[in-house]
């Protein structure tokens, strides 16, 4: 008999199923202090929390026959997750829970947004009866852009096209074929921010989508245009935003997030008339908060029982002599699948990923994780980890498949990891171990290099003439940017060539443009692995 501690306020029909079980036991006690709950939490093999309860390094010690934590919502800062991973306590949350009501909370504020409801309402409370001021507009005819067409904005977009809007859609995973299907038409962030009449942001805040519509955005926008964020504060300038609405680029703009929540007092969002803001209620509805407490509920069970699970967010227990042999390969692993995710344009359809050598007769699912992570967390950023990186992949059709071999052309070890793209582009990095030398990356592409995979590093794809790395090297010195090391790969002399450089620090972007610029050189990026 299981027994499961349920710490805060959560409805009866959230947890019915965990009550229902007849191989569980249900202790309903809430507003327990950490000393109260230390005392108790040795007698339960699963606790349930909301956002109450702070689930503590002493809690998570305390409790000796622990094997699940989970938390009915998303965020999981209330819960130590390095205590319970090292303790072999899974940790579980619920992220399809809030879909709709955060779906259809985008669509009321642009809905909103669109008719001024707001504002009619509190001229009308106060006793004015004005029809002329709130002249609105359909969203009929519309073109509406979607940023993010994961769970939510895939939502929204349904819902737009009801509403007989035409749909701008955007996202680094959604291929020509997923949106073919989804009927909305792929179109790249400039696309929507050129030509769409209505904005609205669902993606994770990255430092790639931190400020992603900023002046630069707002200066090529239709005047007149509406934006709408219940995704992240940060995703919209918000300084930007105000001023683009003040020059009468942008009509109006409708807010459940904020870079800094609460808003400071004076937040211009909070007296602009032109501006809706509610204070972060998404997820506020009583169905997604049954929701999230049915689908943690379903999860615990199935780690009780041990029963395949989902939706963990910490990694569960491993064979001691398997994390022995692959823990050494883990950095390596995502340092290779982020490096890899850099240099691909195209929205990812596969990743293949080949083990060789000393990796091919062991069990390598938890390193194909970190690999997996390393090549989505440049568009999930904390949104994905070790647990739910092949899920993650799943929802956004990317396959991923497994390979290995015994040969490794000359090393002990060897990963490879090849990303495979729309319009058939193809990107391979691969990296070993090398004793005394540490991790190293061997390959990229069809290119034999040897490099250490870290800091930031400036690959060049350029034709194999003389002079070439003099016009380098002294483009980055003029900009006082300073290389610490070069590699340059090349099959045949004379032809195609690669130039990996490690610098230290960050390249401009306006650096970069001007190395591409440069004779004979044909492509230059900027790959971070910090």
């Amino acid at each position: 008999m299981f027994k499961v501690l349920v710490s805060d306020p959560i409805s009866d029909l959230g947890i019915q199923q965990l009550m229902d079980a007849s191989d569980v036991t249900v202790d309903k006690k809430t507003g327990l202090s950490e000393d109260e709950l230390v005392a108790i939490i040795g007698e339960y093999d699963g606790l349930l929390v909301r956002s109450q309860t702070t689930v503590t390094d002493k809690i998570i010690a305390a409790g000796t026959n622990l094997k699940v934590i989970g938390r009915a919502g998303v965020g999981v800062d209330n819960i130590k997750l390095e205590s319970a991973t090292q303790r072999g306590v899974v940790v579980i949350n619920a992220p399809d829970g809030n879909t709709i009501t955060t779906c259809e909370h985008a669509f009321a504020m642009m809905m909103a947004l669109a008719r001024h409801i707001p504002q009619a309402y509190a001229k009308t409370i106060s006793g004015v009866w004005d029809r002329k001021t709130f002249l609105g507009v359909e969203l009929r005819g519309k073109t509406l852009g979607v940023l993010g067409m994961g769970r939510i904005g895939s939502e929204v977009a349904k819902r737009a096209k009801a509403f007989g809007m035409s749909i701008l859609a955007y996202d680094p995973f959604l291929t020509a074929d997923r949106a073919e299907k989804m009927e909305v038409k792929l179109a790249s962030v400039d696309d929507i921010v050129r030509g769409a009449d209505f904005i609205t942001v669902h993606t994770p805040l990255t430092p790639e989508t931190r400020h992603m519509i900023s002046r630069p955005q707002f200066e090529v926008m239709k005047k007149g245009m509406r934006i709408i964020n219940c995704a992240r504060g940060g995703v919209i300038d918000e300084m930007a935003l105000v001023e683009a609405i003040d020059s009468g680029i942008v009509a109006g703009a409708a807010f459940d997030v904020f870079e800094k929540e609460p808003p400071e007092a004076d937040h211009p969002f909070l007296t602009h008339p032109k501006i809706i803001v509610t204070p972060h209620l998404g997820a506020s509805t009583i169905e997604a908060q049954e929701n999230v407490a049915i689908d943690v509920s379903e999860q615990v069970l199935h780690i009780l029982r041990n029963e395949p699970f989902i939706n963990a967010v910490n990694i569960p227990p491993v064979a001691p002599s398997v994390m022995n042999k692959l823990q050494p390969y883990f950095t390596l692993g995502e340092k290779l699948g982020s490096f890899a995710t850099q240099i691909t344009d195209g929205a990812i359809r596969e990743i293949l990923v080949e083990y060789a050598g000393d990796l091919s007769d062991v069990d390598t699912q938890p390193l194909t994780r970190y690999v997996v992570k390393g090549v989505l967390t440049r568009h999930f950023a904390g949104d994905v980890n070790i647990v739910n990186s092949m899920h993650l992949a799943k929802t956004r059709d990317v396959n991923v498949v497994v390979t290995k071999a015994s040969k490794t052309k000359g090393f002990t070890n060897l990963i490879t990891v090849t990303l495979k793209a729309e319009h058939d582009e193809e990107r391979l990095v691969a990296g070993t171990l090398l004793q005394g030398y540490g991790e190293r990356i061997v390959k990229v592409n069809k290119f034999p290099v040897d490099i250490a995979p870290e800091g930031h590093q400036v690959v060049i794809s350029h034709n194999d003439k003389p002079g070439i790395i003099g016009l380098v090297g002294t483009l980055l010195g003029e900009n006082g940017v300073n290389i610490a090391s070069m590699q340059v790969g090349r099959t045949i002399i004379g032809g195609a060539a690669i130039m990996l450089l490690t610098v230290d620090k960050g390249v401009p972007k306006e650096v970069l443009v001007k190395l591409a610029g440069l004779p004979e050189i044909n492509t230059a990026e900027e790959i971070i692995l910090l």
